[in-house]
């Protein structure tokens, strides 16, 4: 079945409630930060309490993420050795600059595993691409580690490093948008877009999501509970993709019956791309558990 991340869901990793509650929302992702939302302060308590709530609370079915501090910071190095032991499903590693960024990251969690008798490749890793170096490098953090389930743009970061601020239309990430894609697609990962936090701006944010959506993104970054309903109806397959998906496997499989490599459908000639964007709809609306009405 097709794993979705139409939504990953940021949520303070020094915050008890929302580490408690963030789940029952629906999100398809929580991430549960202890980086910029953790003040310098905090870093040991939320540290603890994020490895206290994920050996206790049951996140069910929704995919837990932790984005910690970076290796190259005093904290790194402590969050590692404690997250990966509390098992999450994934760390976030963030301001990913380079391949080896990613492969020291691996060799710890590595370490870690081994330590305490997990098995091997428990605990994957996503990362999070924000400068303009970074993006330059992305096809080669994209296959940096067999861990590696996708890569995601961080753009407040990365609009700095270009020395200029976000618009409403985006084109300063277009290109980093199109190379971080690039790169999850031929390296076989996921793709996630980055936040949009005007959360009262309904119209800009579903405008976004369709556009993210057409280039390609597995789904967005989201820090209110309230954008999660807008993405889910952008991504999620209509009635009329669904039934259209269907007639088109089921031609395709007429065709092999037959023997015939021509598939054929109302008088219209079905190529394979076609066919493999219409098994692509029909795992997305199994995930998201579409009904037909």
């Amino acid at each position: 079945m097709q794993k979705l991340r139409r939504t990953m869901l940021f949520v303070p990793g020094n915050n008890p409630g929302m580490l408690r509650d963030a789940y029952i929302y629906g999100a398809d992702s929580i991430m549960i930060d202890l980086e910029d939302s953790v003040s310098i302060n905090e870093k040991d308590a939320a540290r603890l309490l994020v490895y206290n709530a994920l050996r206790t609370i049951d996140y069910g079915e929704t995919e837990v993420i932790v984005r910690v501090n970076g290796l190259n910071t005093p904290y790194g190095r402590d969050d590692y050795e404690a997250i990966v032991r509390a098992k999450p499903h994934a760390i976030r590693m963030p301001k990913t600059e380079t391949a080896q960024d990613v492969v020291e990251a691996d060799k710890l969690i590595t370490e870690i595993e081994d330590t305490v008798g997990m098995e091997p490749g428990t605990v994957k890793i996503f990362a999070a691409i924000e400068s303009a170096g970074g993006v330059l490098n992305a096809k080669e953090i994209a296959v940096a580690s067999k861990r590696l389930i996708g890569i995601a743009l961080g753009a407040e970061d990365f609009v700095t490093s270009l020395k200029t601020t976000r618009s409403l239309e985006g084109i300063e990430l277009l290109t980093a948008r199109s190379l971080i894609l690039f790169a999850a697609r031929a390296a076989g990962i996921d793709a996630v877009d980055t936040v949009f936090s005007d959360v009262n701006d309904e119209e800009g944010f579903r405008n976004e999501v369709k556009l993210i959506k057409q280039l390609g993104f597995d789904g967005k970054s989201i820090i209110n509970p309230r954008q999660i309903k807008i993405v889910n109806e952008v991504y999620t397959p209509t009635n009329e993709e669904i039934f259209k998906s269907q007639r088109i496997i089921e031609a395709s499989a007429e065709a092999e019956e037959k023997g015939s490599g021509v598939i054929s459908l109302n008088g219209r000639m079905i190529d394979k791309p076609i066919v493999e964007r219409a098994r692509r709809v029909l795992a997305l609306a199994e995930a998201a558990k579409v009904k037909l009405n």
